[in-house]
């Protein structure tokens, strides 16, 4: 098949597209590099450097494109409060430019990779998709709007559309930057450099992490398999972890004993997240292989940024 990944050089999006090159495809992507590095990329990929915003460009990048996976986004949730209308720009106003491009070339599928912090707090956990969002910072708001505009146009313009509810996805080659980095990779980074670990609040409230080669096999069922037009699928791993419970797995792999400092001043966001799979086993055959402690092996053993701080002890990595 032929595919055109935005935000391709991103985390998910580079995984993503290196899998699909890999499987035989034809794959196009699109990244306008504020937050992307196309040198992790395959050469087989065909990258452009672009605005996902550019209808002009979408145009020739769709010419005989089969699916289109929307990835461009901008992603830092408490940048997304700092910056409200950069983050509705990009991810709404890229998601329509998108749409409109969609309809003018003719593509018959588009996937959308939406977030599970559309949910905000929910008395029901695991959320499943029929629960009314509760989003509670912009970048979630334009989420659930991306959403909205992805079915709403698909169904005017006659393309099939589905979205995919990613949660706390971590895997090699996520980039940890200077402010608002991923919890993963900053405790990671942390505890092998003799750091020590923030924890927002408690350290109490949970999260569903899901590893990227299971993200990654979810977004390629929904590119081809039949009867999901229409539906909001939830992708984790169906296990909810604590932020304390993730200190304690890194001191295991990394074999060391980080401090931990908790910092009760600043909130820890919803109290409690983790998805139910159901629909995603049902319709798209989807079921998580990688446990977060295996996961965090592979971070450790297969990313590059970690390689100066490889653990020493005998056996670290294998507590």
């Amino acid at each position: 098949m032929r595919f055109l990944v935005t935000g391709g050089a991103g985390f998910i999006g580079t995984a993503l597209c290196n899998h699909l090159v890999a499987a035989g495809h034809d794959v196009r992507a699109l990244d306008d590099l504020s937050a992307g590095d196309p040198s992790r990329l395959d050469p087989r990929v065909l990258f452009h450097r672009g605005d996902v915003r550019n209808v002009p460009m979408l145009w020739t990048l769709l010419q005989d494109v089969e699916c289109v996976f929307h990835l461009a986004a901008r992603v830092l949730v408490a940048e997304s409060v700092l910056y409200p209308q950069e983050y509705n720009e990009v991810n709404v106003g890229g998601t329509v430019a998108l749409m409109t491009a969609v309809r003018d070339v003719g593509v018959p599928r588009v996937v959308l990779a939406s977030s599970g912090t559309v949910y905000g707090n929910q008395p029901q956990q695991p959320v499943r998709e029929g629960l009314q969002p509760q989003p509670q910072s912009p970048y979630a708001v334009t989420k659930v709007a991306a959403e909205h505009y992805v079915f709403t146009l698909g169904k005017l313009y006659g393309a099939e559309t589905v979205a995919l509810r990613i949660f706390n996805a971590y895997g090699p080659g996520q980039r940890v930057p200077p402010a608002h980095a991923p919890v993963v990779p900053l405790f990671l980074r942390r505890a092998l450099s003799g750091g020590s670990l923030v924890v927002h609040g408690d350290g109490s409230q949970t999260r569903d992490f899901v590893y990227i080669d299971d993200v990654v096999r979810a977004l390629e069922a929904a590119a081809t398999t039949p009867g999901v037009n229409g539906l909001i699928i939830n992708v984790g791993s169906g296990v909810e972890t604590s932020v304390k419970d993730l200190v304690r797995y890194v001191a295991a792999v990394t074999g060391r004993e980080p401090s931990v400092l908790y910092n009760e001043a600043q909130p820890g966001g919803v109290s409690r997240l983790v998805a139910d799979l159901t629909l995603a086993g049902e319709v798209l055959g989807y079921s998580p292989r990688v446990s977060l402690v295996e996961g965090l092996r592979r971070l450790l053993d297969q990313d590059p940024q970690f390689a100066r701080w490889r653990v020493s002890a005998p056996g670290a990595a294998r507590a």
